[in-house]
């Protein structure tokens, strides 16, 4: 169990339940007999690059990249010196329209991460080349636990809900004192069509964290 400490102290009555054990047996087996993304040892990343009591903003995925060296356990994020997904550079398309940030060379999204921001998937392993291939096999579940828990004993976070599955996932999260924003998803297909572009997402969630004496997050 690869969670940090923060993590596994408030998740821990989850790896007793039947959902869980039945999950990782799977798991398991997928690893020894398939190829499997992200690599084993970064299932968690998402958790261990950002700390439970500083998270900040939370951004829902649905599952891991199933390509070829791309997932490395958080949402959207490929490793430098991997080609820039299209929703990625959806992505850093409208930071730059939003905050005038020249888009980064690299797909990397650890900085941010480490700023406080939660990149999830809802699903955290997947096949190679068959995706949403994990769906339905207790994921949801524990990633469903993660956010409830964040709804429940924390106040003040951005929800950034991209896309119809990422705002279903959230329905649970208290408007009243956190912040949810809500728009379609950065990939070509949805972003294309509107409500991707000029929602200036970055800016409000980076004025309510300051409204709320928190560090606005470096884009």
């Amino acid at each position: 169990m690869n969670i940090n400490t923060s993590w596994h102290k408030e998740l821990k009555s989850e790896f007793s339940k039947d959902y869980f054990k039945n999950l990782e047996r799977f798991i398991e087996l997928e690893y020894q007999t398939k190829i499997i993304y992200p690599p084993k040892n970064l299932i968690y990343n998402a958790l261990n690059k950002c700390d439970f009591e500083n998270v900040k903003v939370v951004i829902i995925g649905q599952d891991p990249y199933h390509g070829e060296g791309q997932a490395h356990g958080l949402s959207f994020s490929v490793p430098s010196g991997v080609k820039i997904p299209r929703s990625l550079q959806n992505i850093f398309k409208e930071i730059k329209n939003d905050l005038n940030i020249n888009i980064p060379e690299s797909g990397n999204l650890e900085r941010w991460a480490e700023q406080g921001v939660l990149l999830l998937n809802a699903v955290l392993t997947v096949e190679a080349g068959s995706p949403n291939s994990h769906k339905n096999r207790g994921w949801e579940i524990f990633t469903d636990n993660i956010i409830k828990l964040l709804a429940t004993k924390r106040t003040n976070i951005v929800y950034m809900l991209w896309g119809n599955y990422a705002q279903k996932k959230g329905a649970i999260i208290d408007g009243e004192n956190n912040l949810i924003l809500k728009s379609t998803h950065p990939s070509p297909l949805s972003a294309n069509r509107g409500g991707w572009f000029n929602q200036q997402q970055f800016s409000i969630s980076n004025s309510y964290l300051q409204k709320h004496g928190l560090t606005a997050i470096k884009w």
